[in-house]
């Protein structure tokens, strides 16, 4: 009992060892960073950037920024090669201004747009350094048979609704895909979950949910992002994707929604950029369906 009451008066009386502890956060170099496409029916398109380092403060004017300006992109068929061009657009109501690269239309004797089953290679050069990347339009094999639509289950809001799709997955495994939603002529955004493949799918006829796509941007609600409202046009971009660009998202959206998340794992965003970039070069097989929700 006396050692206990002396054990106890120590620690009342004698101050705890406490050690300030500091991190010294090196600055992450700076690396390109590539979003390259290539859908049927368009023509490619690239956003040539530079990474920012983890702790930045991100605003309009530092974004616009890391805009990488100058850089000569080819992107080649097989049978043609093009060098992209250039473009700037406005970006919103913000003032600021973003910058792309695509064909160049005072020079169109190299251009093409994207078809089905066919290969593309991605030549950049910037700062110095040269970038490649391969990507693949593949068929429409995965399709959409039907979309219709319910009420949002378990929602009180009896103004929400939900999409539903009949998809055919043909027999024979590697059919990926990922899809995106417009909702009354607004930009096509993808859902938080896009990415699919046919491990569970294949060679079967199936109903899935799809919801609606989200602005990463802009905080979303999520107890309600999923839905769609009543009297809502909808137009689902459905895409069959190759492997490099399944794997690409996957990783992403992995990587996205698990910020903030102590007990989520490590994860190795897996691009398809050569000489230590970021991002990928993706191609896209898409089709498109439009779903008028009734008031």
């Amino acid at each position: 009992m006396k050692l206990l009451l002396q054990a106890i008066l120590m620690l009342l009386f004698f101050p705890s060892c406490e050690k300030a502890i500091s991190f010294n956060l090196k600055q992450s170099p700076l690396q390109v960073v590539v979003d390259a496409s290539i859908e049927n029916g368009k023509p490619p398109t690239v956003v040539l950037s530079r990474s920012l380092d983890y702790f930045s403060k991100i605003s309009p004017s530092i974004l616009e920024s890391s805009f990488v300006h100058n850089a000569v992109i080819t992107v080649s068929n097989g049978a043609k090669a093009q060098q992209l061009k250039e473009y700037s657009m406005p970006a919103d109501t913000t003032g600021y201004t973003l910058y792309y690269y695509s064909i160049d239309s005072s020079n169109l004797a190299n251009a093409f747009l994207g078809e089905f089953n066919t290969a593309y290679d991605l030549k950049i050069e910037a700062g110095g350094q040269t970038y490649t990347a391969q990507t693949h339009i593949t068929s429409l094999r995965k399709k959409i048979d039907a979309l219709s639509w319910q009420d949002a289950p378990d929602n009180p809001d009896t103004t929400k609704a939900v999409i539903v799709a009949t998809i055919t997955d043909p027999p024979g495994y590697g059919d990926y895909t990922r899809y995106y939603t417009s909702v009354n002529d607004s930009a096509f955004y993808p859902a938080l979950n896009s990415v699919f493949d046919d491990q569970i799918t294949d060679g079967t006829t199936f109903n899935i949910e799809l919801e609606k796509g989200v602005n990463r941007n802009q905080k979303i609600d999520l107890k309600n992002y999923s839905f769609f409202t009543k009297g809502d046009t909808v137009i689902v971009k459905y895409c069959n994707i190759d492997k490099a660009t399944y794997d690409f998202w996957r990783t992403m959206e992995y990587d996205y929604q698990s910020i903030g998340n102590p007990f989520s794992s490590p994860t190795t965003v897996l691009g398809n950029i050569s000489n230590g970039a970021l991002g990928a070069f993706c191609g896209y097989a898409a089709q498109y369906y439009t779903i008028i929700i009734p008031k």
